[in-house]
């Protein structure tokens, strides 16, 4: 490598890999005798043995990788240079939309480096600030996460989950808000569960998994099974805990609660995994005099997976419902429980085809507050609950609304608008006032970064079908249009989840010191455009989500952001997924591939923890149709055959961890063996590196501590650097 001279901004590159590369890739044991039989098709699966976690051979699997991954990342000769420019630009000041709990206001802040955010509470809005949960002092690793809360009614008890180490494993405490003093109460086996309180502040719903082991920590594969609704009484063991509904004849279903704004009815809902449709059922509580002694009597409003139902609010008997049925777009009727007939179903807002009705919540008793997307972009506006007409609009910028706060009781609402260029700020809006206008109340400002430097644009392009896909694009602003940019292509395409405008570290990195190009495309799958968006690209339409994203790779490299020799791909969970898919069904087009936790065996996934949800995207395997169509994509049986065609498989560097217990680790251990196998070994033009990190103490991302996401974001710069010779530039 080389440095410039002094007076110009340091630059380093970097391009011998071969030399850097610790060593062959280690050998791996196959068992060729495990083949399975699907529908006349024999499918070998020689590294089954890899999903036993607790093995010994899994466990020297790992080691030999990691000691394969580490020396090359670590060869990277500004991975110091790169962690503190990391950890300098993470160092803000990052606040969270308050929320009013009883007489108090509440938010989440971090001041920088955090491991994680710490909730602090004020006796009035604008007043003084003090500490009133702070995860970190449990945990000196900062592995232990607040992952789920609520406050009673009244505001003067919060109960609240625990994660540990990444797992989706939670345990439930309370605490008393006014002495921060934690009551005896200890809920464990709580996986996938709000807290819902009855309005009498005596206890609360939740959901658990009562059949798990009692050893189940997050590294385990047991498929979960049998969620079941408890109401908690303070006070009580858990061992009390009344069973309030289940699903015996569905063990695979899951439930959860909510109790009406009136504190009168508790709402039950039912969902098959990750299928978007819902069951919703109603129990009275006046009926049983508030008493929950056993389970309760359920009555149905949606008693068919045909529609989203959600709970919006009621007006005494009279119910409001945010539901796509009929409506892709969304809108939102009036059930009233006294006559449940369709036919009696009243739109209050209607349909509009045109943009996505994406949230809807009640303040100041009267008021419902809607937040549409159009084009992933979001807008505010504020309609009457009696008749649904709009009352104002909220004016923001071009961006997203990133979370908001506010309750039917509530005369205050608060909302975060964040956007590529822009790390958050929050607003308050009075709606008593007549003329109400938001106010900021915080704002976060990233210290040493100038993001006037830098552009966004959005550009509709054409995918394989023709059909028009939405990606946001963000550079340097002069950048030249070349072809020589290093850029980095985000996408995930999966169960509705919209990619909505965020700011990003990683994107601030890489645009300002690797003088890079990023770009997120919203590829169908998504639920940028409703349900039919999201159809798009689930089940037998899966391949649409593929397709899209290699026609976005193929739009930058022709208006000239990137080439193929630049462009790096990355996605994470489904989105690891997709750029594992992608490179092996376009290994030319993409220079290297950041696979965080992805799902590659698409054979097994249901098998294992929470994957069983996930047929609502993938589908049935024991369906031969779904079997003959999966095994045309997933990423563990497709990998390509390149001896002979001049191709390189993309750099790829694998991200996983041992307590990822959503996208259990060994997807990505099998697909690394299996691609080191089939590439790595085999074809001799293959210079570019087929590794796999294994994180330990930590899980699928979420409550991840800050000091592991700077080592990871710094590992997979670093990798870059490395494989592709990027230069890094200091100022």
């Amino acid at each position: 490598f080389h440095l410039t001279s002094p007076k110009a901004p340091a630059v380093v590159n970097f391009h011998l890999f071969c030399v850097v590369m610790a060593g062959p890739y280690p050998p791996v044991f196959k068992d060729e005798t495990v083949v399975e039989n699907f529908f006349g098709t024999k499918v070998h699966d020689p590294y089954r043995w890899l999903e036993d976690p607790n093995s010994e051979e899994t466990k020297a699997f790992v080691d030999a990788q990691n000691a394969l991954t580490m020396p090359f990342i670590n060869s990277c000769p500004v991975k110091k240079d790169i962690h503190a420019r990391i950890s300098t630009l993470w160092d803000y000041p990052k606040y969270r939309c308050p929320f009013k709990r009883g007489s108090r206001y509440f938010y989440f802040y971090n001041s920088g480096l955090q491991n994680q955010d710490v909730l602090y509470v004020m006796d009035q809005l604008g007043g003084p600030a003090r500490v009133f949960f702070d995860p970190n002092t449990l945990d000196a690793e900062g592995l232990t996460a607040l992952t789920t809360y609520e406050f009673s009614e009244d505001g003067e008890l919060f109960a609240y989950g625990l994660s540990h180490a990444g797992s989706d494993w939670v345990v439930i405490k309370v605490k008393n808000v006014a002495t921060g003093e934690d009551l005896s109460d200890k809920l464990e086996r709580v996986k996938f569960s709000g807290i819902s309180w009855t309005h009498d502040n005596k206890g609360f719903f939740y959901a658990c998994f009562p059949d798990a082991a009692s050893t189940a920590d997050g590294t385990e594969t047991t498929a979960n099974e049998n969620h079941k609704l408890k109401y908690h009484r303070i006070g009580d063991p858990q061992s009390a805990d009344v069973l309030c509904a289940e699903r015996p004849d569905e063990p695979k279903w899951m439930v959860s609660a909510e109790i009406s704004d009136c504190g009168r009815y508790v709402l039950l809902y039912i969902s098959a995994g990750c299928e978007r449709n819902n069951l919703l059922y109603y129990a009275d509580l006046e009926k049983i005099g508030y008493n929950i002694s056993g389970k309760l009597n359920w009555t149905p409003i949606m008693d068919k997976f045909e529609a989203v139902f959600t709970y919006v609010t009621n007006e005494a008997n009279k119910f409001v419902i945010y539901t796509d049925l009929d409506a892709p777009m969304f809108k939102v009727i009036t059930v009233d429980l006294n006559n449940l007939s369709r036919e009696n179903w009243k739109d209050l807002i209607p349909h509009d085809e045109s943009v996505l009705l994406e949230r809807v919540f009640c303040v100041n008793q009267k008021d419902l507050v809607i937040c549409r997307m159009k084009d992933v972009t979001n807008r505010l506006s504020i309609h009457d609950l009696e008749t649904g007409a709009k009352t104002k609009d909220i004016p923001i910028d071009i961006g997203s609304v990133s979370s908001m706060s506010g309750r039917k009781k509530d005369t205050m609402m608060f909302f975060q608008f964040t956007s590529f260029l822009e790390p958050g700020v929050c607003f308050s809006y009075d709606l008593t006032a007549g003329t109400a206008t938001k106010k900021v109340v915080f704002k976060n400002e990233v210290k040493g970064l100038d993001l006037s430097n830098f552009e966004v644009r959005q550009l509709m392009y054409e995918s394989k079908d023709a059909t028009r896909v939405p990606m946001f694009i963000m550079r340097r602003k002069n950048l030249p249009l070349d072809g020589s940019a290093p850029c980095l292509l985000y996408g995930y395409g999966g169960f509705a989840i919209s990619l909505k405008p965020f700011f990003s570290v990683t994107y601030s990195v890489f645009l300002q010191h690797f003088n890079g190009v990023a770009a997120v495309a919203n590829i169908r799958g998504g639920g940028e455009y409703g349900e039919k968006w999201h159809s798009g690209g689930k089940l037998f339409n899966k391949q649409n989500s593929f397709d899209d994203f290699i026609a976005a790779a193929e739009s930058l490299i022709e208006l000239k952001y990137t080439s193929p020799e630049r462009l790096i791909i990355e996605g994470g969970s489904n989105g690891g997924l997709l750029v594992c898919a992608c490179s092996n069904q376009r290994p030319d087009l993409f220079a290297a591939s950041i696979c965080h936790v992805p799902v590659t065996d698409m054979l097994r996934f249901h098998r294992f923890t929470i994957g069983h949800a996930w047929q609502s995207d993938y589908g049935d395997v024991s369906k031969e149709e779904v079997f003959r169509y999966l095994m045309r994509y997933s990423p563990l049986h497709t990998i390509p055959h390149l001896q002979g065609t001049g191709v390189q498989y993309p750099a790829t560097l694998v991200l996983t961890a041992d307590h990822d217990d959503r996208v259990v680790p060994l997807h990505s251990l099998k697909y690394i063996a299996t691609l080191q196998e089939t590439v790595g070994r085999v074809c001799t033009q293959q210079k570019k590196p087929l590794l796999v990190r294994v994180e330990t103490k930590a899980g699928h991302g979420a409550g991840k501590p800050t000091s592991k996401r700077i080592d990871e974001l710094t590992d997979v710069f670093a990798f870059l650097q490395v494989a592709l010779g990027l230069s890094w530039e200091e100022s």
